[in-house]
């Protein structure tokens, strides 16, 4: 039996992010950082996801500043990020040498491990990263999305395990966002993975469906060797497990966490004052606290399901929301079964919500979805029905390359348009994955009239 399972504390990002909407400001980590840094954690995630675009977008922080703030505090505990592959922290893909030089600034910031994921496990999405993470000397966790269907079998992911191993990746984590890998599954899929290479393996669901705890302790009998968790404060729901609780249920049964206990209590005690505080706001909602079963039912994240019941509400038709669930799975199979992870699962839902409103299926068809058939997001995990193709995109051409390769290196030009308030390669990045937010907060920051409306004045000279 193997003794040691280690660790990974999410509540800097993921953590927060499902259940505060990636809120929290560094003057709330601040305080506590020393003390995460002595807990003895595998790792700390504490950037990417949502966290970059959140910190210019609502709390007015250079995410590029708190990383370096991160990084000066702890000194013992590597830090690791999430990237979305081609799409790195936006939603769509960017040029080779923006993807490049972001990947490289992010080491140079202080990111120890970044996990890279592709929304379709469409593994040409995530070359360019791959190559980036290891020329610049960070550890590469290439990340396989989670889903099911019929043709996402445990053969299936065992073969793009061993994809992503020949391409060079340093560990593999199974990425199950949306709460749905049952403790059967996690057996039988870790023991199949770890049958197959001997790189480290790391676990991450999400509590959503009220298994996660028991998901986590089949992985780890089948030698998964790293899980991720959340300080309790942040913990469930939407969220990743207890850390404290599944620590002390480890621990007894054997394993050997390598995790201070009393730093966690001092950890939960201190993120308890945090979580109070965003209680009394309101920002955090405690719905995102419940447990949903119904994920498991429908396939369906739990924050899709919120999503869809909001749009149907605002539309005054939330009495159809079970019809919407039906529809889900359906949309996605004729999509050919893309994992619903961001972008895919709002696509999917919006979908879903716009075929039952319509009265129509494909009646009406957003954009993204076009572009998706069109093959500019990836490969579909399964070829798309031609009849479907059809009524989606009529008989406009489908790609086949790797969709980056149609796109020309982007950063001279991006440096060019943002050259009155960039100081760094960094502003020039933050510009290119959010371009209207960043300007916003680099001309806050650089010239102290930016957000002075300019006013007209008309003045009229009595020459006579």
């Amino acid at each position: 039996m193997k003794t040691n399972v280690l660790f990974t504390e999410t509540v800097l990002r993921d953590g927060q992010q499902s259940q505060i909407a990636t809120r929290m400001p560094f003057e709330d980590m601040a305080p506590i950082l020393e003390t995460m840094d002595q807990a003895g954690f595998h790792a700390l995630e504490v950037w990417g996801g949502a966290t970059f675009d959140s910190c210019i977008r609502f709390l007015n922080e250079d995410p590029w500043e708190r990383l370096r703030n991160i990084r000066a505090v702890v000194k013992n505990t590597k830090l690791q990020m999430l990237l979305r592959g081609q799409n790195l922290l936006g939603y769509k893909n960017y040029s080779d040498d923006v993807v490049e030089a972001f990947i490289k600034k992010s080491i140079e910031n202080g990111i120890d491990i970044i996990r890279v994921f592709d929304a379709l496990n469409d593994t040409r999405n995530l070359q360019k990263s791959i190559e980036a993470i290891k020329k610049y000397g960070g550890h590469c966790q290439a990340a396989i999305s989670y889903t099911t269907s019929d043709f996402h079998t445990i053969n299936y992911y065992v073969d793009l395990v061993n994809e992503l191993v020949d391409m060079g990746t340093d560990s593999i984590c199974i990425k199950d966002m949306a709460g749905v890998l049952t403790p059967k599954d996690a057996f039988d899929l870790v023991s199949a993975i770890k049958q197959n290479t001997s790189l480290p393996l790391e676990v991450h669901t999400h509590a959503t469906s009220g298994i996660s705890e028991m998901t986590y302790l089949k992985a780890v009998e089948a030698e998964a060797d790293i899980i991720d968790t959340a300080i309790s404060s942040f913990s469930g729901g939407t969220s990743q497990p207890a850390t404290e609780s599944m620590v002390i249920s480890l621990e007894d049964l054997g394993y050997n966490t390598h995790v201070s206990l009393s730093k966690l209590e001092d950890m939960a005690s201190y993120f308890n004052t945090v979580r109070d505080k965003f209680r009394e706001t309101g920002i955090l909602n405690p719905k995102v606290k419940d447990t949903d079963p119904k994920a498991l039912i429908y396939q369906v994240p739990g924050g899709m399901l919120s999503n869809l019941l909001s749009q149907l509400t605002e539309q005054g038709m939330a009495d159809r929301y079970e019809e919407v669930l039906a529809e889900v799975p359906k949309v996605r199979a004729d999509l050919g079964y893309p994992p619903l992870v961001t972008p895919l699962s709002q696509m999917v839902g919006t979908q879903a919500v716009l075929n039952i409103i319509s009265g129509e299926r494909y009646k009406v068809v957003p954009k993204e979805i076009k572009d998706y058939v069109k093959g500019l997001y990836g490969r579909p995990p399964v070829a798309i029905a031609p009849n479907i193709i059809e009524k989606i995109i009529g008989n406009e051409e489908i790609i086949t390359v790797r969709p980056a390769d149609l796109l020309e290196d982007s950063l001279p030009i991006l440096e060019k348009e943002i050259k009155e308030y960039a100081r760094s390669l960094e502003d020039v990045l933050m510009y290119a994955l959010f371009p209207q937010q960043a300007r916003d907060f680099l001309g806050r920051r650089e010239d102290p009239f930016y957000d002075v409306p300019i006013q007209e004045v008309e003045v009229s000279l009595d020459l006579s």
